[in-house]
């Protein structure tokens, strides 16, 4: 009978590996954004039709402000309700979240996965010059990783 080896076979370190690649290469660049006067209501909408749970809120300039979560919207549905409020006066500028944890779309994908998990965020925008230019999910971590199936993770 022949002993038959379950080894991978070996890959050498090349360009491309898991060092190299940054949230840059996996972050979404076309995002939905929000503004601070907008209403929770059209967040709301927008949230479902695009199927996100979040989004940034930026002003004129794509300067990052806050952001706006599905459980932001959440707590003024039953805020609204409780104290008999319409929602369609909610703006989003007194609903969001405006301390924000960022990241640097130069870091490692996999150094990103570890703020996911220390931090319990679902996103981190990326912001370059002052400016929002992307965000990363994740989901993105999630995609970078199964691209690398198959190669070491060193």
């Amino acid at each position: 009978m022949a002993i038959k080896s379950f080894m991978g076979k070996r890959v050498k370190d090349k360009k491309g590996t898991v060092t190299d690649i940054k949230v840059s290469d996996y972050m979404t660049r076309n995002l939905i954004t929000f503004s601070p006067d907008q209403s929770v209501l059209d967040v709301m909408n927008k949230l479902i039709k695009h199927k996100i749970s979040g989004g940034p809120v930026v002003n004129e300039k794509k300067e990052l402000l806050g952001i706006i979560s599905e459980g932001d919207c959440m707590k003024q549905i039953s805020e609204s309700r409780y104290y008999n409020m319409p929602m369609d006066a909610m703006k989003v500028q007194d609903h969001m979240v405006s301390t924000v944890d960022t990241i640097d779309g130069n870091m490692n994908v996999f150094d990103a996965a570890n703020k996911f998990l220390e931090s319990k965020h679902r996103r981190f925008p990326i912001i370059e010059n002052g400016k929002l230019v992307g965000q990363i999910s994740q989901k993105d971590v999630l995609k970078a990783a199964l691209k690398l199936n198959g190669q070491t993770w060193k």
